[in-house]
């Protein structure tokens, strides 16, 4: 028989999506007993009675418990935390407002799309590329992130209050092409109201969208990252466990330079960078001349730089911003326009670049999660 010991250090590799460490550490193993030689019985306590990745668990810890040397048959059981286990678990995990209830367990993908520097249509490249998964058959969500700037539900076309579901998640809106939406827009009194929010209130908002929100079973969560690598671009990267940053840049030195320093911040907390994307990389004429009008190279010295693919180049086009203007992205309207075509070349190297499994295996990184205040955000009956 396996020493007790030996059967912890194999549950190890099994990891927590959403708290970024493994089952053991947690304190989520109840017991291991074995009943007899060649089997060994598990009991994992999980955080949410409802945990929607109950069924990945328990793959996890049978197929690391049966690599272990004379074993053959592993049985699995779940029970839940009670309050008190929950409490003290939160406080060494350093969670003053408690643990996650499992609303990013089911996400395969959690994708930061970020640039440094406004004004490079990083959320047109969102709501285009959050268009273009659905279309490949993938599941997908964009999260408004920019609480200042924010543009999404004007580029996807979707408006309105959300509801809340009877489990008391915010349920996300359904925009154009099946995906799934939130943004600050949805919880305003009018529509493009200006938000003069500071820092907390911030925080708060963008962890209520994180963890209130009913996402369910996705193979991508886009989120749309505000300008620059302030306070909420940090918050996102201490809180999103094997996030990935997809960069957005033009062409032009100043803006590559400016799209260095969120890569740098994504390094900075152990994520890992998917790739490069170059928006605005030239602009074609009817007639067919071609006018670089930012620039030529950078995208690509970019991810030269950064060691990471250069996921697509895409042109200028009126129709890619006309379509963003009337909410409906270009890649649904115009599939072969050449600007969609550049999208959609973006989102197969995504794909390419992304496990299309749930990340229950990966070793835990980056920095501890801090501790964040603020005030709730108004919801719908």
């Amino acid at each position: 028989m396996r020493t007790r010991e030996q059967i912890e250090d194999a549950l190890r590799n099994v990891i927590d999506p959403e708290l970024r460490k493994d089952i053991v550490s947690l304190g989520m193993v109840r017991s291991i007993e074995q009943p007899e030689e060649g089997r060994v019985d598990v009991v994992v306590s999980l955080t949410t009675a409802g945990c929607p990745i109950r069924a990945h668990f328990e793959k996890a810890v049978v197929e690391s418990v049966r690599a272990l040397e004379g074993v053959q048959t592993v049985t699995v059981a779940f029970d839940v935390l009670s309050p008190q286990e929950k409490q003290g678990l939160a406080q060494r995990l350093g969670r003053q407002d408690g643990l996650p209830e499992g609303a990013l367990a089911a996400v395969k993908n959690v994708i930061c799309i970020g640039s440094g520097k406004g004004g490079v249509g990083k959320s047109t490249v969102t709501a285009n590329l959050a268009a273009a998964l659905q279309s490949e058959g993938l599941r997908a969500a964009a999260l408004d992130a920019d609480v200042w700037g924010y543009s999404l539900p004007r580029m996807l076309g979707v408006h309105g209050r959300p509801m809340v579901s009877a489990e008391r998640k915010i349920l996300p809106l359904d925009a154009a092409g099946g995906v799934k939406a939130i943004s600050i827009e949805f919880f305003l009194n009018e529509q493009d109201q200006a938000i003069t929010w500071r820092g907390p209130m911030l925080h708060k908002a963008i962890r209520q969208f994180l963890e209130d929100v009913d996402w369910g079973e996705l193979d991508y969560l886009l989120i749309d990252l505000p300008p620059g690598t302030g306070d909420v671009s940090m918050t996102l990267a201490q809180l999103l466990p094997q996030a990935k940053f997809v960069i957005v840049t033009t062409p032009q030195p100043a803006a590559q330079k400016v799209a260095a320093r969120a890569a740098e911040t994504a390094k900075r907390f152990d994520l890992e960078i998917a790739g490069v994307i170059e928006n605005m990389s030239g602009f074609t004429t009817p007639g067919g001349e071609r006018f670089t009008i930012f620039g030529e190279g950078g995208g690509q010295q970019l991810a030269d730089d950064l060691d990471v693919p250069l996921l697509g180049k895409i042109p200028i086009q009126e129709e890619l911003r006309v379509a963003a203007d009337e909410g409906t992205p270009l890649v649904l309207d115009d599939p072969d326009a050449p600007a969609a075509q550049a999208i959609y070349h973006a989102a197969r190297g995504l794909i390419a670049a992304t496990p299309q499994q749930l990340a229950v295996f990966q070793p835990p990184s980056g920095p501890p999660v801090p501790a964040v205040t603020g005030t709730a955000l108004p919801m719908a009956p």
